[in-house]
């Protein structure tokens, strides 16, 4: 046989099974579409339009002046830990140890990524109540996992229902991850629900790992920590950021906290991944901890009254929204206009230049929805609404 040549196509993909098989994110999708077009209101992308406070800039600028280019502690600077950990406490009474229960990391996508991966044998499952942050069922499977997805329901406010989760559990399954305040519904799960979950978490000997990132972004109700829950801290994997609470998306910090068991396996993939999370960004999130609460309690006040806005310019154009309560979207039903999700986002971007995310790209439960961010300008959701109006008036 003539020996293959150098150079020569070959027949396979280098790829594993794993990557192959991941579809790729329904919202970069549409926002590379955004970017070649003019004259677009994006109510895409899940980013705060507010520059970060000036005192946070301010602390990251100092750090870079003084020469604070170097690696930290693989966990992160102790100073941000501390601070981190004495907010945590004040905030929802759960109290860890800044030295090995906690690990700065590159934002809240990492600390997804370092659980999955710390926790998950080949074939264990792990239960995902959608919709869902769409990152979530990939880094299953790229820790080896299995991703089964329970749907939420318009009708129960998109609470997670404990007896579909229970439903769902078997001999494989090994967590449960949710993500309150929710992305994309804007639900924030009740006590009484969390209680329930963490029954089953204790019932069938599960690790929950609960992604808390808009943790401060609510409107009228208390946020409930998971892990604040009794009982529940030994078994809970919390993970959080700076990027929605303190407009500090482009600085890429976050974290994860829990029993130290399981942050020493988290820490030894992030010091094999990424050494430490950028030095400048955890000086500037020490600022942000320490000085930043007028900032975030501005923030919110702002995404609340485009938040009752854009709710309001929806059901009043005959979009069926459910009331979020929690972070900065807005999840209408689009069934009237006879359309699915798929077809209503790329027609209203083609003819009103307004992009929305189909629902589907979030998982089941997202099927007739689309995702509307209001952290964008109010007169940018206006003039939004108007696109709308003359949109549904076609097609309503």
């Amino acid at each position: 046989m003539e020996a293959t040549k150098i150079g020569a196509a070959v027949s396979h993909s280098y790829l594993s099974q794993r990557v192959a098989t991941l579809k790729p994110s329904g919202i970069r999708r549409f926002f590379d579409i955004v970017a070649t077009m003019k004259d677009v209101i994006s109510l895409g992308i899940g980013e705060p339009d507010f520059t970060t406070p000036d005192r946070i800039l301010q602390a990251g600028i100092r750090s870079l002046q003084h020469g604070e280019t170097h690696y930290t502690s693989n966990s992160g600077r102790l100073e941000l830990r501390q601070a981190l950990v004495s907010q945590l406490k004040s905030l929802y009474g759960v109290e860890y140890d800044p030295v090995s229960e906690v690990v700065i990391t590159v934002g809240v996508s990492e600390a997804l990524y370092l659980a999955m991966t710390a926790i998950l044998e080949p074939g264990d499952e792990v239960i995902v109540p959608t919709p869902c942050f769409v990152a979530y069922q990939a880094e299953i499977v790229l820790a080896g996992g299995v991703a089964v997805e329970v749907p939420s329901r318009m009708e129960d406010n998109f609470q997670l229902r404990p007896e579909q989760i229970e439903a769902a559990i078997t001999s494989r399954t090994k967590a449960i991850l949710i993500g309150y305040p929710n992305n994309p519904t804007g639900a924030v799960a009740s006590r009484e629900v969390l209680q329930e979950v963490a029954r089953l978490a204790e019932k069938y000997d599960l690790v929950v790992v609960s992604d808390e990132i808009y943790d401060r972004l609510v409107y009228g109700i208390p946020h409930v920590c998971f892990a604040s829950i009794p009982g529940m801290k030994h078994r809970t994997l919390l993970l959080g950021g700076f990027s929605k609470d303190y407009a500090m998306t482009g600085w890429r910090i976050g974290y994860a906290a829990g029993p130290a068991e399981m942050m020493s396996g988290l820490l030894r993939i992030h010091q094999y991944t990424i050494m430490s999370a950028p030095t400048m960004a955890q000086d500037a999130a020490l600022e942000a901890l320490q000085t930043g609460e007028e900032y975030v309690a501005d923030m919110v006040a702002e995404y609340d009254r485009r938040r009752k806005l854009i709710v309001g310019g929806l059901n009043e154009l005959g979009l069926p929204t459910f009331e979020p309560r929690g972070a900065f979207y807005a999840f209408p039903k689009i069934a009237v206009t006879g359309m699915d999700e798929e077809t209503f986002a790329q027609r209203l971007l083609e003819e009103e230049r307004v992009a929305v995310i189909p629902g589907t790209a979030f998982g089941p439960g997202g099927e007739g929805f689309v995702r509307c961010s209001y952290a964008t300008a109010y007169e940018k959701i206006e003039e939004a609404l108007r696109r709308l109006d003359r949109f549904m008036r076609r097609y309503g």
